[in-house]
């Protein structure tokens, strides 16, 4: 068969490379969430304190959302993928060494600065990669990763820390990053590289019409600023991204203090990975949805739009996961709904990215939401910490959790009708 007739996949390969590294992004930044418990009643560490180690992760991983796309779109997502791994996994192993507060703070900062780099790096591998009518599919994909990760953790974090005590728990999955790094380097390449990539799918790849002719021009990172697209993804990113950090790192605490009925830490596991077993469901389906739109002749603007709307109404019911009438497992299936509903959402808002912008700016683009979306989840942990601290003081938790479910539902729909307002007639962005 000639080369010319032959159709090779492999860029579904790249898509399980970028899933990989993101489970791994996730299971060594939910470790500390699962410990939470045990942090409090072993190092007397509450509700403020933690909330500090949190925001020490969020900030610096919103000052190296910005650092790190610049730094990919310049050195590629080969280099600057494998670098950044290497070092979140070593960042990972250092929380081990961590004695209170501030030995936390410190590796969390180094691990938020580090995994900055995924998410850049990912978008800008799959826009390198993958024709529009795919883009969302892969990222709902890769995405999911995140949704393995996070139920990878209740369920062997507890079974380590039994064994071998809780330093283990970051040293064994802050060790895992290395492996994925060697097979990072064998097999990544960029398409035109490629030696096993076919004619016929780099043709597919690049039948795109509006980027068949992108040079590989850097763009000065203010040049960015100045599009209205760019402000949107920040908005977007900065409003909705906070709630998964929410879920993240307080959901494993409030199944085991508030929503009780014998839950800790040996005990939650199951929850937890109900949860984010829905989570990968909603971040492959929803990045189905708006390429079957696209396919059935729907523009990719109109597409994102009205499956991000879906999903946004699909997240208000959790402002009743407090309400005793519905039981755990009732808020749980809430939880696991909106979660899996954020997850919809993110496989279209990464993609939005990749539609409005050349390639070359894609990585760039990523960072500046990505740094919104921590810098707001800094400040929801500030704001939950504090609330969460009040009422826990007061003897009534759960008010406090009633506020946070409440904030949780409503971002959605207010970030979907702030991008609709503002969004502008023209959405591709040709760059000077």
């Amino acid at each position: 068969m000639s080369e010319q007739v032959k159709f090779s996949n492999y860029r579904w390969t790249v898509c399980a490379l970028i899933f990989f590294a993101t489970t791994v992004n996730y299971l060594d930044r939910q470790v500390i969430g699962i410990l939470k418990p045990l942090l409090e009643s072993d190092l007397g560490i509450g509700e403020k304190d933690y909330s500090r180690i949190i925001m020490a992760f969020q900030l610096c991983y919103a000052v190296g959302m910005v650092i790190a796309g610049r730094l990919i779109d310049k050195f590629g997502t080969k280099i600057g993928y494998g670098v950044s791994v290497v070092m979140w996994s070593i960042a990972a192993m250092g929380h081990a060494l961590a004695k209170g507060v501030w030995g936390f703070g410190l590796w969390r900062g180094l691990l938020g600065v580090s995994e900055a780099g995924n998410f850049p790096a990912a978008i800008k591998s799959v826009a390198e990669w993958f024709p529009k009518k795919e883009r969302a599919l892969a990222t709902g994909i890769f995405n999911s990763g995140t949704n393995v990760g996070a139920i990878v953790a209740p369920l062997a974090v507890p079974a380590m820390v039994a064994l071998w005590g809780w330093q283990s728990a970051f040293i064994v999955t802050g060790a895992i990053g290395f492996i994925w790094v060697i097979l990072w380097f064998i097999f990544y390449e960029i398409p035109e590289k490629h030696r096993k990539i076919s004619q016929g799918e780099l043709a597919f790849i690049h039948s795109d019409a509006d980027e068949q002719n992108e040079t590989g021009e850097k763009v000065p990172w203010l040049q960015l600023l100045k599009y209205r697209q760019t402000w949107l993804f920040f908005i977007g990113k900065g409003l909705t991204d906070p709630i998964w950090w929410f879920y993240l790192f307080w959901i494993p605490g409030w199944l085991a203090t508030v929503r009780g009925a014998g839950l800790n830490i040996k005990s939650f596991g199951l929850p937890l990975a109900f949860i984010y077993t829905m989570t990968t469901i909603g971040s492959i389906g929803g990045g189905w949805v708006s390429g079957f739109m696209i396919k059935k002749g729907m523009s990719p603007f109109n597409a994102r739009k009205y499956t991000m709307l879906i999903f946004a109404l699909l997240v208000i019911p959790i402002i009743f996961a407090q309400s005793p009438s519905i039981g755990n497992w009732g808020a749980v299936c809430l939880i696991a709904l909106a979660a899996s509903s954020h997850q919809a959402w993110s496989a279209n808002i990464f993609t939005t990215v990749s539609d409005a912008f050349p390639k070359k700016a894609v990585s760039s683009v990523t960072g500046i939401g990505g740094m919104a979306g921590a810098a707001g989840g800094a400040f929801i942990s500030y704001i939950a910490g504090g609330i969460l601290e009040h009422f826990k003081d007061l003897g009534h938790i759960e008010t406090g959790y009633v506020i946070m479910f409440a904030i949780a539902g409503s971002a959605y729909l207010l970030a979907w009708v702030i991008m609709q307002v503002f969004a502008p007639k023209i959405k591709k962005v040709t760059l000077d």
